[in-house]
This record gives C-alpha cells, sequence and structure tokens, in this order.
C-alpha cells in the first residue's frame, strides 16, 4: 500500500548535512535498509517502526510548523509510498529534501525534490550497490556525497568524479565517515587535489549533540 508509510521518527532538528546545512528541517526517518554501510549510524532504523499513513505523517510534519523537511532512513526509496508522500509535501509549499543511498532508482521523484545522493565508496562495503544509471536523473542543483573511510576512499572517490564527468553537473560533498577519518586530514587532501565546486562537510550535529544522539 503506497499511502502508508513505516516510519522510525519524525522530529524537528537542525539540519547537518548538505548545502542547506545549518538551517532549522523538519526530519522524516522511514524504516528499513537494504543496505548494510559499514560506517552506518542509523542501525537503529533497520527494523520496528511504526506504520502511518500520509495524513498522519503530514500531521506531525505540520506540527513543527517548519518549511524545510527531509527524508531520510534507513533508505526512504525503499518504501513505495516515499515518492508520493514526497509529492504531496511539495504540493503544500514545504521544500523537500531526500537523503538516498543511490542504490534505489530516483527518477519517479517530483522534479522539485532536492536530492541527496550517496556515492557508496569501497570502504562502505557497498560500492557494488551504486546504480550508475541515477546520474542522468540529477539536476544541477542535486548533491552527490561521498561519505570516506579512508584515503583510498578519497581517491576512488575522485576517480568517479572525473570518470563521470561530475564536476559543474551537481554539487559535490565530501563527507568524513565518522571516527574513521580526521576532517583536517581531508581538508589536506582536498587542498592537495582541488576539485571544483566540491565542499569539505562535517555532520554538524555531531558536534552539537552526541554522535550516538537520536532526534537530532
Amino acid at each position: 500500500m503506497t499511502d502508508r508509510l513505516t516510519v522510525t521518527e519524525i522530529y524537528a532538528s537542525i539540519q547537518g548535512e548538505s548545502s542547506y546545512a545549518g538551517f532549522p528541517c523538519t526530519f522524516i526517518r522511514l524504516a528499513g535498509c537494504p543496505l548494510r554501510c559499514r560506517w552506518c549510524d542509523t542501525a537503529y532504523s533497520f527494523g520496528g517502526g511504526r506504520s502511518m499513513d500520509h495524513a498522519e505523517i503530514l500531521q506531525e510534519v505540520e506540527k513543527a510548523g517548519i518549511k524545510l523537511v527531509e527524508l531520510t532512513g534507513g533508505e526512504p526509496l525503499a518504501q513505495a509510498g516515499t515518492p508520493a508522500l514526497i509529492a504531496t509535501l511539495v504540493g503544500l509549499g514545504y521544500k523537500v529534501l531526500i537523503e538516498t543511498s543511490g542504490a534505489e532508482p530516483i527518477e519517479t521523484l517530483h522534479p522539485e525534490t532536492h536530492v541527496i545522493m550517496d556515492l557508496k565508496c569501497p570502504d562502505s562495503g557497498m560500492a557494488e550497490r551504486n546504480r550508475w544509471e541515477n546520474l542522468a536523473h540529477l539536476k544541477p542543483t542535486d548533491e552527490i556525497k561521498f561519505v570516506l573511510a579512508s584515503r583510498g576512499d578519497f581517491d576512488w572517490a575522485v576517480e568517479m568524479v572525473k570518470m563521470h564527468r561530475l564536476e559543474g553537473r551537481v554539487r559535490l560533498l565530501f563527507s568524513c565517515a565518522w571516527g574513521q577519518v580526521a576532517p583536517k586530514d581531508l581538508a589536506a587532501w582536498m587542498v592537495a587535489m582541488p576539485l571544483v565546486d566540491a565542499r569539505l562537510q562535517l555532520q554538524q550535529h555531531k558536534y552539537i549533540w552526541s554522535p550516538r544522539a537520536k532526534g537530532v
């Protein structure tokens, strides 16, 4: 049923990542994910959750009173009802972001959806799950995030940017896997090998609150 979703949590916080970092945002964290990245920080969303229809979810979002909304997970596109919920939110005047692994098709998303798509690096253990055809459906305003757990991941990401000619096509984010790569090291790598429009991204919420905190 596409009018119901399994939801882990809905909460208002500060957006910690992407070009919207620092803005108040309502998060809809959906349950379930077909991937098992080695550095995943939301494994608690793999199971459980509560079944909610779109009207119930919209009621929770409306209570927060924030016009920026993000669908995240888990993997939000693993549930069939996600694109319809996004279309409804857009129609109600919300700016909608989706954080997706890139392993699920994105072409059915409403064209005004702001896509933040991971490309899984080798140290995630999930690089073979990258759905490369998704690149053709990204808009210049969308973002590709590389979560880096090693210098090898960084070199691989640079190679992918060049191979797929991503510079200038989308916004590029290089992010440290928490506890795996020091921000100062990533900064040094990027300065030594600059990429056009590439941005070093820190997960702001993990610096504001505990890295293990939920609902933030």
